[in-house]
């Protein structure tokens, strides 16, 4: 019964995608290796905080979109409306994450401590966007590309312009492939009144505008480049990720979404364990 009630909350809050965005904030702490080698006990609590960040936000979200996605047939299976979990349940789930988060950040530094709730703040505040504003893609974007920054500030107390491009380069990522996944459901937010950049400019300008998001985030990742003063190792990295992205774009089109699943999930798997294995490898070897 516990383990089969673990397994729910890890697909209420979809764990498996935490590969998306914890690589990049693994990347930070690995570029922070240069003038500040982390302790184990470090490593430990940004994990923890970056897991419990993510669990409080998915978990938030699903609590405040619960009613929309049970109209939706493409998510009425998820755990709330499908009532594998009940709303309680979940306001439990976010409220121990949003603990786990703080406390982690406590024990970093008092700068994460005081930092986490107004970022916890930002994490919630993004459920509510797609009921006002097609931006919501941003904002998601904005939100996640907090982590780089985070685990760096966490190690070094510090910001340099290096760690923005690499925040910079999540941001626009995130956005791209959100506003991709965001095709499926035109015709389902147009009748609920619900906003994005597919519902206002339609799937060909939209995936027009993530294709242009993706070369920022191309662009951006290359900055990375000169501000760490890197050896032209990662560039073959960066290449084999541009190539992905070019592949992403091709997959997913206006009039065939049948293999969107396909990009949203390998595709952009492969995209950020590939950058860290390039930052790591780069970086160590």
């Amino acid at each position: 019964m516990l383990k089969q009630k673990i397994l729910d909350y890890g697909k209420m809050i979809k764990f498996s995608h935490t590969v998306f965005a914890l690589p990049f904030a693994l990347s930070a702490v690995v570029l922070a290796w240069q003038t500040h080698v982390p302790s184990l006990w470090e490593l430990f609590l940004i994990l923890v905080a970056m897991v419990g960040a993510r669990s409080a936000a998915m978990g938030f979200n699903r609590i405040v979109d619960a009613d929309i996605d049970k109209k939706n047939p493409r998510t009425a299976v998820r755990e709330i409306p499908s009532g594998v979990l009940t709303r309680s349940q979940a306001l439990i789930f976010v409220g121990m994450s949003s603990l786990l988060f703080v406390g982690a950040a406590a024990l970093l530094s008092p700068l994460c401590f005081g930092l986490s709730f107004p970022l916890l703040g930002l994490l919630f505040f993004y459920s509510f966007t797609k009921r006002f504003t097609a931006l919501c893609h941003l904002v998601l974007g904005f939100v996640i590309s907090l982590a780089p920054v985070g685990a760096w500030v966490a190690l070094t107390g510090t910001l340099n312009w290096g760690i923005v491009m690499l925040a910079a380069a999540l941001w626009f990522y995130i956005a791209g492939f959100d506003i991709l996944y965001a095709c499926q459901d035109i015709d389902f937010d147009r009748k609920q009144g619900l906003f994005s950049l597919p519902v206002l400019v339609g799937p060909v300008r939209a995936m027009q505008i993530s294709t242009l998001f993706h070369v920022l985030f191309l662009v951006f990742l290359l900055g990375l480049f000169p501000a760490f003063d890197m050896h032209a190792v990662f560039l073959v990295f960066w290449a084999m990720i541009a190539v992905l992205i070019v592949l992403e774009h091709r997959l997913v089109k206006p009039d065939d979404l049948s293999r969107i699943d396909m990009a949203f999930f390998h595709v952009n798997s492969a995209v950020s364990v590939i950058l860290f294995a390039g930052i790591f490898i780069e970086t160590f070897f």
